[in-house]
This record gives structure tokens, sequence and C-alpha cells, in this order.
């Protein structure tokens, strides 16, 4: 018995940001002529034109409430506990309205026939969560199952519809929600390392749920159906990405080397987990990599010798969004599944964390042979 990912939606918060906009609002902020010169280069080669937050204390000559200045115009930084306040309220609301969307769209599910809560986050903590509050404002019952991954990073997704995979196909009447949902602009820290920098320049807010159960599609719209999911390690680079709580938020450390360790090692390892997966690297019809970069992205493309316009909805999220931790590939699979031209294709999708650690998925989309119209697409923001 298989399960489907029968509908992914979106949303982030309403502030939107141009990446040029927020390169010269971070030099603002820095005093070292060095550093003013590196987010600079940084940031004009993201591949990132807009990301979105939750907060508005980015804007110039608006009262931050978290984000605040002195008199001299530097940057006070933010305590954990008071980020942390700001992601209880703020991830309550887009868990609601993210859920709320999702059920909206989904042909043939209700809010009572939700079984399973799957919530998944590294940005930050509540409890009762998020998958509280969706079970109270939107009617679900109250037994519903709730499960919450966290601190897993940018490859959360994958463990999450792994373990919504083996609830439907342990129990066929299973209805999975899972919720990915990730504040990472609530962690910004200003000094002068370049991990922060280049941190700074990558991460941004965003959520998104998905629908999982073993029904057979409906046919009305495209599905995902999930064939197998594998994690993977790649040698020798523990330290090239990781992810800590500290006083000032939580720290990341995010190495410039890290899109060459993943372009020397990732097609050894795909080979690997293909073949026992009983398919290969020339089975695949569509790529769903997750863009922690534009470098990243560049250096799959390179190593898997894919066409040039092969990863092209995860270059267009990184365009639009930037990089939203665990949340991001699942909006580069509704771009997938809302722009599909044909009935069927074979999909391998990939997400990259700390450890570094790979996530994959090979998954077959199915359903209507008519392509998913574009103005039905539901994200806007919050």
């Amino acid at each position: 018995m298989s399960a489907f990912i029968h509908h992914i939606a979106t949303i982030t918060p309403a502030y939107t940001y141009s990446q040029s906009y927020t390169r010269d609002r971070l030099k603002e902020w820095t005093q070292n002529t060095k550093t003013k010169r590196l987010i600079q280069a940084i940031y004009n080669r993201s591949g990132i034109e807009t990301r979105h937050s939750v907060t508005g204390d980015f804007v110039a000559g608006t009262e931050a409430s978290l984000y605040r200045s002195d008199v001299d115009g530097k940057l006070i930084p933010p305590g954990t506990a008071e980020r942390n306040r700001v992601y209880a309220h703020a991830a309550k609301e887009l868990s609601v309205e993210v859920t709320r969307r999702a059920l909206s769209h989904a042909v043939g599910f209700e809010a009572k026939d939700i079984t399973h809560i799957i919530y998944t986050s590294c940005t930050g903590f509540a409890n009762p969560g998020p998958d509280y509050h969706v079970i109270r404002e939107l009617g679900l019952r109250e037994n519903v199952q709730r499960y919450t991954l966290g601190f897993m990073g940018c490859y959360a997704a994958f463990p999450a519809l792994r373990m919504a995979a083996q609830f439907c196909e342990a129990d066929s009447e299973a209805v999975v929600l899972v919720i990915c949902l990730e504040l990472c602009t609530l962690h910004m820290q200003i000094n002068d390392e370049p991990d922060s920098i280049l941190a700074n320049s990558l991460f941004a807010d965003g959520a998104a749920a998905a629908i999982v159960s073993a029904r057979s599609p409906s046919g009305k719209k495209p599905a995902y159906q999930m064939n197998g999911f594998e994690s993977a390690l790649v040698p020798s680079s523990e330290s090239e990405m990781a992810w800590e709580i500290g006083n000032e938020g939580f720290n990341i450390v995010l190495s410039s080397y890290v899109p060459d360790i993943i372009g020397g090692n990732i097609k050894q390892l795909l080979r690997g987990i293909l073949t026992r997966r009983g398919s290969s690297l020339e089975a695949i019809d569509e790529w769903a990599v997750h863009p922690g970069g534009r470098s990243i992205l560049d250096k799959v493309e390179e190593s898997l010798h894919l066409d040039p316009d092969a990863l092209e909805a995860s270059r267009t999220i990184l365009r639009d969004y930037g990089n939203m931790s665990s949340a991001t590939i699942l909006f580069v699979l509704k771009e997938m599944m809302d722009s599909a031209d044909t009935e069927h294709a074979q999909v391998c999708a990939m997400a990259f964390g700390p450890g570094l650690t790979v996530e994959t998925a090979l998954l077959e989309r199915v359903g209507c042979s008519a392509p998913a119209s574009r103005s039905a697409v539901e994200h806007t923001h919050s």
C-alpha cells in the first residue's frame, strides 16, 4: 500500500524585502569596511531577489520591536528568549492559516479527517505548540496524534514525510497533516563572521503544509506517490554545517565549502541510493533539490550533468523566497506540481542539512493529464 502527497499549501509572512534593500540595511549596521565589501559581494551573487520575514524591523524609519538600534545606529542584539516569543506568536498564526489553505484546496479532505499532525521546525520552541492551536482553531478531532520533529534543519521535511508515509502504510484510514514552518530571520546576527554574513544573505521565513494519505488520488489534481526514502552522511563534513542555541539567537555554522562538498559527493551517494531502490540517475524525469543557495544548485547540476532547466523550480523558489530551511523543499514540490504538463514523472527529491546530512525521496507524480491551472495556486502572504 502506497502513501500519497495529495496537496501542498504554502504561506509567507506579510513583510517582503528585496535582496538589494536587505544588503544595504545590513551594510548600515556594520562599522567594518571589509565586512561591508563582503556583504556586497555575497548578496550580489546569492541568486535571491526577494525574501519574507515576520518582522518589519528592517524597514527604515519604523519603530523596531526586536532589532533595535542605539543612538549611533548600531544594532542592539535581541536575546534568544525575546526572539522566541516572536516565534511562538507568529508560528501559531501561520500554522493555522497554512493548514486552513491546505484543507480548503485538498480534494476530498476535511478537518475531521486528520488523524495525525507532524510539525517540523528548527527556529523556535513553544508548548503547547502550533499543532495544538491548529486543532483548537480549525475544529480537528481532539484525539489527533501529534508529533514534533525539532531542530533537524533544512532536510527535516523528509523525515516528516517518511513518518507520515509509515503511518498511512500501517493504517489505511490515516490522514496525516505535515507542517514545516521556519522563521529564520528571527536569528539574524550582525557581526564580521563570514558564516553569519552568508546565513543572513540566504535564510528567510515561510511555512508549508502537506496532506498525506493512502487514499487513491482524486485524478482532479496531480499528486505524489511516495516510493521510498533514504538518508546518507557525507564523510568528513560534520564541522562544515551546524546549528546550536546561543544567547543571542541560534548560531549557525555554514562554511563556504559546503557547495563543493556536496558537489564532490552527490553523484556517488545518489547512485548508491537509487540502485538500492531499483532505480538509476537516468530513470529520473524531474529533480526537486533543496535550494540551499545558488552555488549548491550549480554544483548539483554540474555533478549530475543535468540539463540547464532541470532545476528551474528550485531556482525559482530560491529567487522569490530564499532558503526557508525545512519548508523550502515543499515549496519546490508545490511549484513542480502546479506547473506539471505531463501525466506521470519519476521525481528525485533531496535536501541537505547539518552533518552534512543528505535526505532523499523517490516520488512518482501521478494524477490528471491536463496541466494544472496556475490560477488555482493558493499561495499568498498572511
